[in-house]
């Protein structure tokens, strides 16, 4: 379990940090275009947007396997071991009840109405943006689940990330 959430957070570190590239080098463009040839790209900063949305919640995904969601640790800290591992196992199943029916089903369910409809300046299928909301619902299901078992078998019950 441990190399495949190992892996996992590779690639989205990858994936965000990629992301957060390309998007200096669309909004320096856009100051380029915008500046110097006096005819602003409207394409670029559409895609900014989007992409900022992408590696906002591929972000979260790395911070849900990491376990540092909210949470109120002075509680967890001062409970014995059956009530921490209680606690943090409360925790995690608010967490995956979020992913299951926002992320995940509802998701899906405005990748679907988005299919139809296309973004102004790109011309883009706006699913294809929103299909990031279910693909964080199974990463972070993917996640929880993995921290709940990592909670229950005494691995790491103190909260602590990795």
């Amino acid at each position: 379990m441990k190399a495949v959430r190992a892996a996992l957070t590779r690639l989205l570190n990858l994936l965000t940090g990629i992301s957060f590239l390309v998007m200096v080098a669309l909004t320096c463009w856009q100051v380029f275009t915008r500046y110097i040839l006096g005819n602003p790209s409207s394409w670029s900063e559409e895609l900014v947007s989007y992409l900022f949305a992408w590696m906002s919640l591929l972000g979260a995904s790395i911070v849900t396997g990491e376990r540092g969601h909210m949470n109120i640790p002075i509680l967890v800290d001062l409970a014995g071991p059956g009530l921490r591992k209680l606690l943090l196992c409360l925790g995690e199943a608010v967490a995956l009840l979020f992913s299951l029916i926002i992320l995940l089903f509802g998701g899906v369910q405005i990748t679907r109405l988005a299919l139809g409809q296309t973004t102004s300046s790109l011309g883009v299928a706006m699913g294809v943006f929103y299909v990031v909301l279910p693909l964080c619902g199974v990463l972070n299901t993917l996640f929880i689940l993995t921290n709940i078992l990592e909670i229950l078998t005494d691995q790491n019950t103190k909260g602590e990330t990795g």
